[in-house]
């Protein structure tokens, strides 16, 4: 099939400079949740009617081009005189061998198999249009049906008291076949209280050229709801986040509260995972089996081995962590960092682009950056690796079974040999001999005598 994807909108009632499609759910753009859907059709073309916001959309279709899967192509229309008008901006790309399905860059929940729903019941030679009924359907085009089946669309503002009755509405999405879709538009008429060429009036000649106008339905009414403001950005995003819960409960995911998560990407979970309440997954996170996230963390492009557990106010990025490790709570994993397994990084530690190995531990207000860190290591609180002198960045290498005492500080590049203890409140630039106690506090004083000073009275 042909997909056509208008997106030419300005988007008023947002009340932003940034274009409709382009206002994020779930952490991408609107037009590409509809990207992503007409590509899970394998459709032969498609086609992005843009128009405001040129430039930017253009910038998110080139981001779009270099997934692999269907080309895109687009359209400028320019100026914007309704969607009959905007879909002809497509044709000259169409191919006349397949149906055209016509999407909306700001309708970004509509599953694939409810078109693919709809475009089963149109086949080749049929009108199809994905409907729903709404108790509230004020604002939107009445599906008009004499005997059962689908003689015309009317909108809103043409309508008649009797037509508003109609429960019954457009999603706005078509399938036809192209051939006929190309005469049809070439036929519209802006006679209409908008002044605008309608792709809704297609219907009254098709049924006029005894073309079979059939309907679908999507599996939830929130498939065809559009974004027009931030309000309703804000309700779909809660509807999308809570369908998402559902399906990880309904994977025996653990989920605290529903009502409170933020999937931004692909959460991937093993079996008997926790995630507690307001916790927020951005890009691609892994959770193995037996993983529990506290409440209030912050995972991106995280992959978390079994067992782990990860306490409450934490924020991990392009990190891995090593099974039955234990984080938090209150600790940061920046980008590049690698821990194995049982590893603990206690409250107000911060890793950052280093690799760790097992039973190793940080518990407390610690920095460690670009370092490389043996196993059963002990990193005392206040401790910091000085790993950046202004202008380069140094590595610092702790060996195995190396006892970092609290408050030293590494300045890079050095290195802690095997064994060795670092006495507390050291500022460590040469590296520290295996086994051996290394220590650079300075004599302790008492100072006979001295006396604080006091304020002196005005």
């Amino acid at each position: 099939m042909n997909v056509v994807i208008l997106a030419a909108g300005m988007g008023k009632r947002m009340q932003s400079a940034l274009p409709k499609v382009l206002h994020p759910l779930a952490g991408k753009p609107l037009l590409s949740h509809v990207i992503d859907t007409a590509r899970g059709l394998s459709p032969a073309k498609l086609c992005v009617i843009y128009g405001h916001g040129g430039a930017a959309v253009l910038a998110q279709l080139e981001k779009e081009k270099q997934v692999p899967g269907t080309d895109i192509s687009a359209a400028l229309q320019e100026p914007q005189l309704g969607t009959g008008h905007a879909v002809m901006q497509a044709l000259p790309v169409l191919d006349e061998a397949h149906p055209t399905l016509i999407l909306y860059g700001d309708v970004p929940l509509t599953t694939s198999a409810s078109l693919q729903r709809l475009v089963d019941a149109a086949g080749t030679d049929k009108l199809g249009i994905l409907t729903v009924e709404q108790d509230d359907p004020y604002g939107l085009g009445r599906i008009v049906r004499e005997g059962g089946q689908i003689v015309r669309i009317v909108e809103e503002k043409d309508a008649s008291a009797e037509q508003r009755a109609i429960k019954e509405i457009n999603s706005g999405i078509i399938v036809a076949p192209t051939a006929r879709l190309k005469k049809w538009l070439a036929a519209l008429q802006n006679n209409n209280a908008q002044g605008e060429y309608y792709l809704t009036d297609i219907v009254a000649q098709a049924v006029a050229d005894g073309v079979p106008v059939v309907s679908a339905n999507p599996g939830g009414v929130w498939e065809v709801a559009g974004v027009n403001s931030k309000v309703q950005l804000a309700q779909l995003e809660r509807i999308h986040q809570l369908n998402i819960a559902q399906a990880l409960l309904e994977r025996g995911v653990t989920v605290m509260d529903p009502a409170r998560i933020d999937v931004r990407g692909e959460l991937i979970c093993g079996r008997d995972v926790t995630i507690d309440v307001g916790c927020v997954f951005e890009g691609k996170v892994e959770l193995a089996d037996g993983v529990s996230v506290g409440a209030h963390s912050v995972l991106v492009n995280a992959r978390i081995a079994g067992g782990v557990q990860i306490k409450p106010f934490c924020h991990i990025e392009d990190a891995v962590v090593g099974a039955k490790s234990i984080i938090g709570p209150y600790a940061r994993l920046r980008p590049g960092t690698e821990l194995a397994e049982d590893v603990h990084i206690g409250n107000f530690v911060e890793i950052k682009n280093s690799q760790i190995a097992a039973h190793s531990k940080a518990n407390h207000l610690a920095y460690v950056g670009d370092s490389t860190v043996g196993s059963r290591v002990n990193v005392g609180a206040g401790v910091i690796t000085c790993n950046y002198d202004g202008a380069n960045k140094f590595r610092t290498v702790i060996e195995d079974d190396a006892f970092i005492g609290s408050d030293s500080q590494l300045v890079a590049p050095v290195t802690v040999g095997r064994g060795a203890t670092i006495g507390a409140g050291t500022t460590l630039t040469k590296d520290a001999p295996a086994e051996q106690l290394t220590i650079s506090r300075p004599k302790q004083l008492t100072i006979p005598g001295w006396k604080r000073p006091v304020k002196i009275k005005k």
